[in-house]
């Protein structure tokens, strides 16, 4: 079994400097923090947190919420999370809140009466007041909801503006939007960036928005409604891949050939947005650096060390697929 004294050897620093690594206690070089946890993952080394929960009268147990497991966003975004979390030590509890409020707030009482030592919240179902008064240390990461409490998210309204103004590049003519649930701000966001460039087009009304809720089945079935109403609608900007994905099948239902008739983008990058038919355009969001951000910001909350910052927005980058064509 590996101990301290290996780790040390292998990364070739002081036991000392593993010793601050391990405990998030003094300053360690970002160069030098990365060479120490290579080593630990290498050898396999175990540290004693065990010893370390009895002192400090700590649990080495995080909380991480998501609103739906079974959307491939989160388990992405789960693993980064896992990953950063193990390194330092740290267990996760996952509980799903299906977009409940009642539920999510179960899950967080619980959880506090087992002593957890923060939490990250990838669903909104709480009130501003109840996420201020978890006492605990809490980030939030893909859905934001106040400047002031710690979070990680992507350039939700820039991406969907990169995504409309690409479609009009595409020669699109006349866009639809389909948007997730208006209780999520990174939906009203990205429908915000759809909104940018189109709410001033002569042939733009409010009936091209419609709501996906996030869901591929609820995405197909606003899309056919979409696409009879509008039969010279040629474009679609998605909020998330799953509605892109939903509306890729609508088209399919109508006959409608993609890309040569209907263009459609997603957004997320999610992997499965890689194995559709055509592969799916989108805007991709970097999932595991948001889930691996957050994870390092809680740490650093709950061994009481100082934040650089407590928002982060990660750049977004437009993928190319076979979903849209250039003219």
């Amino acid at each position: 079994m590996a101990t301290i004294r290996d780790v040390s050897k292998l990364a070739g620093v002081s036991i000392a400097t593993v010793s601050r690594v391990l405990n998030r206690n003094g300053y360690v070089h970002t160069e030098t923090e990365k060479k120490v946890l290579l080593a630990i993952k290498e050898l396999n080394y175990t540290p004693n947190f065990v010893a370390r929960s009895l002192s400090n009268k700590k649990t080495s147990t995080i909380g991480l919420i998501v609103p739906d497991i079974t959307n491939p966003f989160f388990p992405e975004l789960a693993r980064a999370v896992e990953d950063v979390m193990q390194l330092y030590g740290y267990t996760i509890i996952l509980c799903n809140s299906d977009e409940e409020p009642g539920k999510e707030k179960q899950y967080v009482e619980v959880l506090k009466q087992k002593y957890i030592d923060g939490f990250i919240l990838a669903s909104n179902g709480l009130p501003l007041y109840d996420v201020k008064n978890l006492d605990v240390p809490v980030v939030v990461v893909d859905r934001g909801i106040e400047p002031t409490i710690p979070t990680v998210v992507s350039q939700n309204r820039k991406g969907a503006r990169m995504a409309t103004e690409y479609l009009l590049e595409c020669g699109c003519k006349k866009i639809g939007h389909i948007r997730g649930p208006k209780t999520v701000m990174n939906a009203n966001e990205r429908c915000e960036g759809y909104l940018d460039l189109v709410r001033q087009a002569d042939w733009f009304d409010s009936s091209l928005i419609v709501d996906g809720n996030y869901e591929t089945n609820r995405a197909f079935e606003a899309t056919v409604r979409l696409l009879r109403e509008n039969p010279d609608l040629d474009g679609i900007v998605a909020g998330n891949d799953l509605m892109a994905i939903g509306a890729l099948k609508a088209a399919r239902f109508l006959n409608r050939s993609v890309p040569d008739a209907l263009s459609i983008i997603g957004f997320d990058g999610i992997a499965m947005g890689r194995i559709t038919y055509p592969e799916l355009t989108t805007i991709a969001q970097p999932i595991y650096d948001m889930g691996a951000i957050a994870a390092r910001m809680l740490i650093k909350l709950i061994e009481n060390q100082p934040l650089e910052t407590i928002y982060h927005q990660l750049e977004v980058q437009l993928v190319e697929g076979g979903t849209t064509r250039k003219v």
